[in-house]
């Protein structure tokens, strides 16, 4: 991008309108996945259901409703062993991923996360969801793979502290 130290933009300028949408094209993503990932991620430590193990709509209760279903069952068997510390796993996970990206801090680690949090809930969870697409946790997998790649170059402590850069090379 142009301004910055060491780097150069070799891409010709179409107008300041679409400069200004390329450069913050990720930033609407960004806020969307952090908010619903915080959101999501609160929703289970607030809820009064999610780690009472026999109530519905729990985490365990939702475990063994799909696990018939789930492409890999081995993943509800795990997660069943120990279903408190890995509602807790995961519901620290979504508020880590969605900081991250809506903060832009250490995003392509909180993409990362996001990504395979989405990951393992489409294959359990989602899985059998017909047709595919009615499931949600596919399109979030997909959604993540945008900020893993570029990362959060533009509003964002990573911009801010020069996270991804190498020295002298300008690497965004």
């Amino acid at each position: 991008m142009s301004g910055v130290s060491g780097s150069r933009d070799t891409t010709p300028s179409q107008g300041p309108w679409r400069d200004a949408a390329r450069k913050y094209a990720l930033l609407p993503l960004r806020i969307f996945l952090g908010v619903t990932f915080i959101y999501a991620g609160l929703d289970k430590l607030t809820s009064s259901t999610f780690f009472t193990d026999s109530a519905s709509g729990s985490l365990v209760s939702v475990l063994n409703g799909v696990h018939s279903s789930a492409a890999f069952p081995g993943m509800i068997d795990l997660a069943l062993k120990n279903p408190h510390a890995f509602g807790y796993a995961m519901a620290f996970g979504e508020l880590a991923a969605g900081l991250g990206a809506f903060f832009g801090l250490l995003t392509r680690l909180a993409a990362l996360g996001g990504a395979l949090i989405s990951l393992s809930l489409w294959l359990t969870v989602s899985w059998s969801s017909t047709p595919y697409y009615y499931g949600n946790d596919l399109p979030y997998l997909m959604a993540w793979l945008p900020l893993l790649l570029a990362g959060a170059p533009v509003l964002s402590l990573d911009a801010l502290f020069g996270v991804g850069r190498r020295r002298g090379g300008g690497f965004r």
